[in-house]
């Protein structure tokens, strides 16, 4: 033991060893030296344990530990994923994939400096949401346009902007929680607005929102179940008769629409979602929705409506709080643009692609996936490994999206012979890229709908290698 503690090599020596070298050229000197005293650290306590007793396999072990460890240690924390779940906006793996004309964009201005608050005209400065505003407008029909940092954000400086200090009508099925415990009534009381709940459940008649209403009736808000559906004997006022309330007691009405699509889905086979453009047409004075949901673009609150209420947004001291920065604007800009055509929109922004994309189409992917991780493993040996196979199954939208809407899809299928299922999904999710996928019964599914093309390659490696 002693010898081998004294055989240690010091923190110097490992820096100017070959190695050491190396590492210093491939990682920042103070990771490096980290990783050193870490891993001598933890050789000292192997040999003191007697789990270590080879002398001669000593700074063999130590060089090996360190490169393995700085390996680890510089790769950032939030990285890139493989998402085989089949769950298109997935707010746990960072909801809308960007498209191609959004991501350029954004690199161009992250990579130089950019005119976010410039007027090149005017050659003075000039106000950021000008970059989105006409394009939400121009597509929308909206009077005007801002742009926070979620839509839970739009939501908060609506309440504050238009109703701190008075009551806001709103019916008890439309109380909502969306992810993360945040619920309605809490977003209500910290905005300072005032909570007057009408109403059931499952019931709510217009003449419950005329009764509500009084001297200190500030607002009448709507929500948009956009991710629960409530079936059976129901009842619900539209946003048309809340807007003929609301001119009759000359009293604001927002629409709280949540996830925020901009194509009518109908045509494509998914009911029941209305369009920022329908919700807008029936009169209400602000519309409320998330930029990386149905839309397809960045983290972002978008509100649109009537002039004179959006001013009043633009004034509030919450805007600078919430304001977002030149890469949301830079993404959301692009994003917008490609709706200018709608089919263009459909093939160019990743989450309408997904989620529009034909089964006959999906299965092609899986059937490509189960081609090449066969040919990859071998036949003879595959029969060993596991089984494979193409299975129809279900995708969903996700993200408090489309509730009780399953898109038929195809999955590759495989059942470990040599490992659980369990320990086959923990493998994948460790792996570099990680694989993100789904257990079902005794199989794990890879779903091909949310599998991009260009992470095939990448997929069938780490299968093979983990199998």
């Amino acid at each position: 033991m002693e010898r081998l503690l004294r055989g240690l090599p010091s923190v110097d020596s490992l820096l100017k060893s070959r190695e050491g070298e190396l590492w210093l050229l491939e990682y920042p000197r103070g990771l490096v030296l980290r990783v050193i005293r870490e891993n001598l650290d933890r050789v000292r306590e192997e040999i003191k344990k007697g789990s270590l007793t080879n002398i001669a396999n000593l700074r063999t072990h130590l060089v090996s530990l360190i490169t393995e460890g700085l390996q680890k240690a510089s790769k950032f924390s939030l990285r890139q994923v493989i998402n085989a779940t089949g769950i298109v906006i997935h707010t746990n793996l960072g909801r809308s994939v960007l498209s191609i004309k959004a991501i350029v964009n954004l690199l161009n201005v992250a990579r130089s400096y950019s005119n976010l608050e410039y007027d090149l005209k005017e050659g003075k400065r000039g106000k950021r949401y000008v970059h989105v505003v006409g394009l939400l407008k121009e597509i929308t029909g909206a009077e005007d346009a801002f742009v926070v940092n979620n839509n839970a954000g739009a939501v908060f400086i609506t309440l504050n902007s238009l109703a701190f200090g008075k009551e806001v009508i709103v019916s008890r099925g439309e109380l909502v929680e969306i992810g993360g415990s945040f619920r309605m009534p809490d977003v209500m009381k910290m905005s300072g607005a005032i909570l007057r709940e009408i109403g059931t459940t499952n019931k709510t008649h217009l003449y419950d929102y005329e009764k509500a209403i009084n001297e200190n009736t500030g607002l009448i808000m709507k929500v948009h179940r956009s991710n629960f559906r409530i079936s059976g004997f129901v009842e619900e006022v539209s946003s048309q008769e809340l807007v003929a309330l609301g001119k009759k007691h000359n009293i604001p009405v927002v629409f709280d629409l949540g996830s925020g699509c901009l194509i009518d889905l109908k045509k494509y086979g998914i009911p029941d979602e209305p369009t920022v453009q329908e919700v807008l047409k029936t009169g209400v004075d602000i519309v409320t929705f998330s930029g990386d949901k149905l839309l397809g673009g960045p983290q972002a609150g978008i509100i649109l409506g009537r002039k004179e209420y959006i001013e009043r947004l633009r004034r509030s001291p919450l805007a600078r709080v919430l304001r977002v920065d030149k890469f949301t604007l830079s993404g959301l800009e692009a994003t917008l643009y490609e709706y200018l055509d709608e089919e263009g929109a459909i093939e160019a922004i990743p989450t309408l692609r997904m989620l529009l994309e034909p089964p006959d189409k999906i299965k092609k992917r899986a059937q490509e996936i189960s081609r090449r991780l066969k040919k990859e493993i071998g036949g003879e040996e595959l029969s060993s490994k596991a089984l494979i196979n193409i299975e129809e199954d279900f995708s969903q939208a996700g993200g408090g999206s489309l509730p009780e809407i399953n898109l038929k899809t195809y999955c590759v299928g495989i059942k470990p012979l040599r490992m659980t299922c369990n320990q086959l999904e923990e493998r994948l999710r460790l792996a570099d890229p990680p694989v993100i996928a789904r257990l079902k019964e005794d199989r794990l599914l890879l779903d091909a709908r949310t599998i991009m093309d260009e992470d095939i390659g990448s997929l069938v490696q780490i299968l093979a290698g983990v199998l």
